[in-house]
């Protein structure tokens, strides 16, 4: 399949245009960054970097999604975007740049910038419980076992949470994407992702046992659903409207947001799955335990852990804004040194010793958590050729980024295929691919 991607040569740099295969300009590409004059100026060799392409390319042609969009920024220059397959395999709308994708767990890391805001402005502190500003929360119990019956036998908590325990995965909460615990279970059964909104999502959880005593173990959760909460408290503004203010206005993210609205529906991608029977791209009709969302109309629920809509140009444009210490073009979201705090790992080392991580990278010595981000602390033990102090994660469709501050560089890759992509994660290869051909980092 040929891509509809373009690597930026020095002459369309001079004439101030960006050459694409298919005769188009990308204003989401070039409103992210300044091309680069050639791949070579920023490090890279262009022989090599082919690779990625046509593995990318060969993702789609075999049918693993219906369509790809990424992009790959050094220095600040645009090193390569590549664009392939179809926004929707029904209509045959082929997939581009400023197609609008499902996010889902990418915008953790915007609800986690937002709660940073509140951070620097002094509303709260890591060590806070969070029964302070959740007092729903102070009967919470853990689950201790079960008995013969199959009933969770729960004990009280030893103390409440912490917001930092809450920004890391490591308070105890469920989340119900699986069914694998009892706790897990009960969230699908209270259907607490279909909650009407945030305050109902509260009350649905302060019902349900933590996996563990605080700050003892690592268990992906609902949390960040719950710091959308915390902002909508601390800040007397809905959820949407603190994002848009403080985050998406500044930086220009204009496609960003817990709906497309009409104006923009067409842009949208179909979400596929694979078909357990055929393997073939199926739409799903269910999510989550629930209905599949139109993503058109505001929800009732504004989740900060899974519900933002975006483009490949919106969030490369948070991904720069990071990379760059929190400031894009001027305008200053954090500070430096606040984001040096969202990739500190915080995770107490015997808690990632034994959650043993996710599926595709596991904690420990080399790779921890920090506060709404994953965060590579040796990449090399870890088995990979990235740079130290990666930040990154992925969403449920597929999506992924990660953010290089040791090689100044950023990754996005917008796919729409639930519970993987049928193969090699994509998140894993693109890092391989991108980083060997990245043969002389000191430029």
């Amino acid at each position: 399949m040929m891509a509809t991607g373009f690597r930026i040569c020095a002459l369309a740099l001079a004439l101030g245009a960006a050459m694409v295969s298919a005769g188009a300009t990308s204003a989401a590409a070039a409103a992210t960054a300044e091309v680069a004059a050639s791949p070579d100026a920023v490090g890279f060799d262009a022989a090599r970097l082919q690779k990625l392409d046509k593995a990318l390319a060969k993702v789609v042609a075999d049918g693993r999604v219906a369509g790809m969009s990424t992009l790959l920024v050094r220095h600040g220059k645009l090193v390569d975007t590549q664009v392939f397959g179809k926004q929707s395999l029904a209509t045959g709308q082929p997939m581009s740049r400023d197609t609008i994708v499902r996010i889902y767990s990418m915008s953790k890391p915007i609800t986690g910038v937002a709660m940073m805001i509140l951070y620097e402005e002094g509303k709260w502190r890591l060590d806070d419980p969070i029964t302070k500003f959740i007092p729903e929360f102070k009967g919470l119990r853990v689950i201790s076992g079960v008995d013969d019956k199959g009933a969770m036998i729960t004990v009280p908590v030893t103390r409440p949470p912490t917001l930092r325990e809450i920004m890391s995965h490591t308070a105890g909460f469920g989340y119900g994407l699986q069914d694998n615990n009892p706790v897990d279970h009960m969230f699908r059964e209270k259907r607490v992702l279909a909650a009407d909104n945030l305050p109902d999502l509260i009350h649905r959880v302060a019902d349900i046992p933590l996996k563990f005593q605080p700050g003892t173990d690592w268990s992906y959760s609902v949390s960040v659903d719950i710091q959308g909460y915390l902002i909508e408290k601390i800040s007397g503004q809905k959820l949407g409207d603190f994002l848009a203010q403080r985050i998406f206005q500044p930086l220009k993210m204009t496609d960003t947001a817990f709906s497309t609205g009409t104006a923009k529906a067409a842009r949208l991608a179909a979400l596929y799955v694979g078909d357990e029977k055929t393997g073939k791209l199926v739409e799903p009709s269910t999510l989550f335990g629930g209905g599949v969302p139109d993503y058109v109309n505001p929800p009732g629920l504004e989740s900060g852990g899974g519900g933002l809509v975006s483009t490949l140009g919106d969030y490369g444009r948070f991904c720069q804004m990071i990379l760059n210490g929190g400031e894009l073009d001027g305008v200053r979201i954090l500070a430096p040194r606040t984001i040096a705090l969202m990739g500190t790992d915080v995770v107490p080392q015997a808690a990632l010793v034994k959650s043993n991580g996710t599926a595709s990278q596991r904690f420990g010595d080399s790779v921890g958590f920090g506060l709404d981000f994953m965060v590579m602390k040796d990449p090399l033990k870890a088995g990979s050729l990235e740079g130290k102090g990666v930040l990154s994660w992925g969403g449920a469709a597929s999506t992924w980024f990660w953010i290089d501050p040791a090689n100044d560089l950023y990754f996005v890759g917008m796919v729409q295929r639930l519970g993987g992509t049928g193969g090699d994660d994509l998140g894993l290869m693109t890092r391989t691919l991108t980083y060997q051909a990245l043969i002389h980092p000191e430029k």
